[in-house]
């Protein structure tokens, strides 16, 4: 394909930074937009930049959004739908599909009524009532933030107590240090299985015919323990459409096609031998999970936003073996203290003992005079990666690509595709849930 105009927009924090250098690196041309300033550095040296992403509507071919944020509130999917009236090709959502994600009580209604299955689940905005609710129906729960301070990851709790006395105490401690901002939440009842997540990308009539199912680990420490953050690691796999797909998103194929939404979906859920059960959308890009899908393209990144963005009946071809992906962090992460941050990460150097940078994605990364240094605020400067034709070989080339890195206080989970080598594997087979479509 012909070079064409790429301009990628992060109207809160810079996330699509390495999708950015993937296509300009394919010989496309880039314009980024940052707007948090204590993001606006990352990328620099990898990426050309740009201050007015408006200004350069006109010069695009496509525009691309990262997230669903214009800072606290949401409306990129109401930008999106926007430009497309003008004529314009985006990948991005629409007014409704953000709301998938910042409403969960919403995005639980848009499922029931396309005919999914859903776990038992109730929105509260007043804490008193949500402790009523679980002292009259004692049972575990999931309590799960709504609104902008949902992306505070480490406020999702999970229940333990089968009678809910610890959901209990933490909805007190949530309302006396967070009630000034955590405006509601829904409980969700929990339920015991697999966690595993399906993504699609939809091109404003349908889905893409590849379809990626993915592991996340969220918290922090090897074997599943610690706070929980954004992410730590995924391990996943591309497929044809399958059980899993055809029982979540592709329930939610007509309505997304009436929203004309384009780009990435996700759908969270936990399975068992009863059934599916989807815990959450995101209905933008996942990260890093972007990042590690990229690992298993075969074809040009570039066309095939392109493709999808146009509508072009996009041809996706992917490896059909396994891909891992692991976050490599720097203190403070995942928590925000800038002290700790200046005195160990801030500009931290990445070090590489080899040439090649296969399998090395950027996060919050910049470079200077050559050197790869560690950029904004967060303490997360890259993300490796690997595949394989096992779920041990795309472990085993992660781990090896990282053991190739040099950055003091760095940490990481070493354990990360691990669940499905240990049985997550083989009971979603048992189950039935991988194998095609009837």
């Amino acid at each position: 394909m012909d070079a064409k105009n790429f301009l990628f927009c992060s109207l809160d924090a810079a996330l699509i930074t390495d999708i950015a250098w993937q296509v300009h690196r394919e010989g496309h041309d880039v314009k980024y937009y940052i707007e948090s300033e204590t993001d606006q550095e990352i990328g620099d040296g990898f990426v050309p930049k740009t201050d007015d992403w408006r200004a350069d509507v006109e010069w695009a071919d496509v525009i691309v959004f990262d997230d669903i944020w214009v800072g606290d509130d949401i409306g990129t999917g109401e930008l999106a739908q926007e430009l497309r009236e003008q004529g314009k090709a985006v990948v991005g959502g629409t007014p409704n599909t953000d709301r998938l994600e910042e409403d969960r009580g919403y995005a639980m209604e848009v499922l029931e009524a396309n005919g999914v299955n859903t776990i038992d689940h109730r929105v509260f905005h007043d804490f008193g009532e949500g402790i009523d609710f679980v002292r009259e129906n004692p049972a575990a729960y999931v309590i799960k933030p709504l609104g902008e301070v949902q992306n505070v990851k480490r406020l999702l709790y999970v229940g333990e107590e089968d009678d809910g006395s610890d959901v209990v105490d933490v909805l007190r401690a949530y309302e006396k240090s967070w009630g000034h901002r955590m405006k509601g939440f829904q409980l969700q009842r929990k339920v015991e299985g697999v966690e595993v997540a399906v993504c699609g990308f939809f091109d404003g009539t349908g889905f893409v015919d590849q379809v990626n199912i993915n592991f996340e680990h969220k918290r922090l420490f090897p074997g599943n323990i610690g706070p929980s953050t954004g992410e730590m690691g995924t391990s996943m796999f591309w497929t044809e459409r399958n059980r899993l797909f055809e029982e979540t998103l592709g329930k939610l194929e007509e309505w997304l096609a009436e929203e004309g939404y384009v780009g990435s979906i996700d759908i969270n859920c936990i399975v068992n031998e009863t059934g599916i059960y989807p815990l959450e959308f995101t209905p933008r890009f996942g990260y890093p999970g972007v990042a590690i899908q990229e690992e298993g393209i075969e074809s040009g990144t570039g066309e095939f936003f392109y493709d999808l963005a146009h509508g072009n009946d996009p041809d996706l071809d992917v490896h059909r073996g396994y891909q891992v992906g692991v976050r490599v962090v720097l203190p403070p992460f995942p928590f925000d203290d800038e002290q700790t941050y200046d005195e160990n990460s801030r500009n931290a150097a990445v070090v590489f003992d080899t040439e090649s940078r296969e399998g090395i994605h950027l996060e919050d990364t910049k470079r200077v005079d050559g050197q790869w240094r560690c950029a904004g605020e967060s303490g997360m400067p890259i993300v490796v990666t690997g595949k394989g034709e096992t779920m041990r070989e795309a472990r085993a080339e992660t781990y090896d690509r990282i053991d190739r890195i040099v950055m003091p206080n760095m940490y990481y989970r070493d354990d990360i595709g691990e669940r499905w080598v240990t049985g997550d594997g083989d009971r979603l087979q048992a189950w039935g849930y991988l194998g095609p479509r009837a």
